[in-house]
């Protein structure tokens, strides 16, 4: 499981609405919102119990927050 140690900086939109190609499964899962797909670079807990600077993707919506984070790649 992924934990974020500290804050998320250098955010950024990259992919709205009918751009985001797991939309309808976001919907199902979580319910009807503005969905964005963002990333950004943040300290991670690895489960071996390290913690490096990685760039995470996730996906979040206005009153629904931020689901589904992902490690996209590490960069130490």
């Amino acid at each position: 499981m992924l934990e974020i140690v500290g804050p998320i900086t250098d955010v950024e939109t990259f992919a709205t609405a009918t751009a985001i190609r797991e939309l309808a499964r976001l919907k199902k899962m979580y319910g009807f919102g503005r969905w964005r797909k963002r990333k950004g670079v943040a300290d991670v807990r690895l489960p071996d119990g390290a913690v490096v600077s990685a760039e995470i993707h996730w996906y979040e919506a206005t009153g629904i927050g931020r689901k589904e984070f992902k490690i996209k790649q590490t960069l130490e």
